[in-house]
Order: C-alpha cells, then structure tokens, then sequence
C-alpha cells in the first residue's frame, strides 16, 4: 500500500508503521464499543497522511497523529452521541492554524481552568505553529506539556462535535451545521509579524474570549 503526497510517493508507514499501528490498537481498545477497529485504524493512517502534506520534520509526526487521531476519534463519537463530553466544546479555526486560531485556544483553555473542552484546526494547515506565536504563548505561561500545539487540518468530525465554532479569516472553508452556533471575530492575522505586535493580537483575542466564556459559563468567574 502507498500513500501519495502532493508531488511525490514513497511507501507508506516504512518508519513509523509499528507506531501508527500500534496507536491505532490502543485506540481500538479506548474506544471498543464506541467506533470500530477497521474505523480506528483508518483513522489513524488518514491523520498521518494529512499532517504528513505540510510536515517539514517528520521525527515526532506519528506520535502527533496519534493525538490527532484520538481528537477525531473522541469528536467522531460524541457526534454519535455515544461519548458524553459534560463540558461545552469550543472549535477554533482560521486558515493555517498557526496564530490566531493557536492564540485563541491557549487562551480559552487557561482562562476557562479546563471547564471548556477546546479544539482548533486550520483549512489549509501550516508546518508548524508561527514562532512569534508560540512565543507569546510560552511567555505567558499557555504552552502546557500536555497541549503540545500544532497545525491540524479541519475535519468534518470535530465540526460536528463542537457547540460553538469560531472562525477568524477563513472565509466559507468550515462546513455548516444545524444546530451549531458559528461565529466570526474580526482578529487581526499575526503571520510575520514581530512578538510586540503578536502580544496585541492576543490581548484582542482575549477580550473576545472573556466575552464568549462569560456566556458559556455564566455562573462561574473565568480564571
């Protein structure tokens, strides 16, 4: 089996097959009764082979399609209503992933002390996070171990599972769905610029996070 990337094909999973296919086991495992293996494995490959269009490094990429997997995979069943997520869901999204849309679900994470299940994604996703980006989110203390960011494509599945989806100059990429609340924030993009400026763009996202947390969770002080 091959997997073709854009201008070139080489044989799939020669490196990282025992990885991937050893991640999908597990996930088959976590997610038994919910999806089934044959889904979970496809899964896993597809997340690979989307990274793996825009990856400049390939050293870690396994292991973050492992956790892009397990993100699409937790979203896939609480679309299927199968996987009870007590938390609002929050999707942020622009077009690369790599600045605005990073920005805005460091900030919701911390500010909402983890009571908001956040994702972001990108419709033309980027190598890598912006470095004046990633920054100003180490500097302020966003960049958690366990968040480990990086440019994912938008799928049709964590779409579904969000109860609010916030796109910032991505035009009509996301797919609409009754039921979801969309909405649009007027963020100034922060590719190429310096940390200053990006510190102002932050501080603009903020203020829109504050706002829409004080909605989705009127009874509680944000962080």
């Amino acid at each position: 089996m091959t997997i073709e990337y854009p201008g070139r094909q080489q044989p799939a999973l020669l490196a990282p097959d025992r990885v991937l296919h050893r991640r999908a086991a597990e996930l088959s495992t976590k997610f038994a009764g919910t999806v089934g293996a044959e889904t979970v494995e496809r899964l896993v490959l597809e997340s690979y082979a989307a990274l793996r269009r825009t990856a400049t490094v390939d050293t870690h990429l396994p292991v973050l399609a492992g956790r892009f997997a397990e993100e699409r995979l937790t979203a896939l069943a609480q679309a299927k209503g199968t996987w009870a997520e007590e938390r609002p869901e929050v999707l942020f999204v622009c077009v690369h992933n790599a600045g605005r849309s990073q920005l805005a679900a460091a900030l919701m994470t911390e500010l909402s002390g983890g009571r908001v299940h956040v994702r972001s994604a990108g419709s033309q996703p980027a190598a890598q996070v912006d470095p004046a980006v990633a920054a100003v989110i180490a500097e302020d203390g966003l960049d958690r171990p366990e968040a480990q960011a990086f440019p994912k494509p938008l799928t049709d599945d964590v779409v579904q599972a969000a109860d609010v989806v916030v796109t910032m100059g991505c035009g009509d990429a996301c797919p609409i769905y009754p039921g979801k609340r969309y909405e649009d924030w007027d963020v100034a993009d922060p590719f190429g610029l310096n940390v200053e400026a990006v510190r102002a763009i932050r501080d603009d996202i903020a203020t829109h996070v504050r706002r829409l947390l004080a909605e989705l969770l009127p009874d509680q002080t944000p962080h």
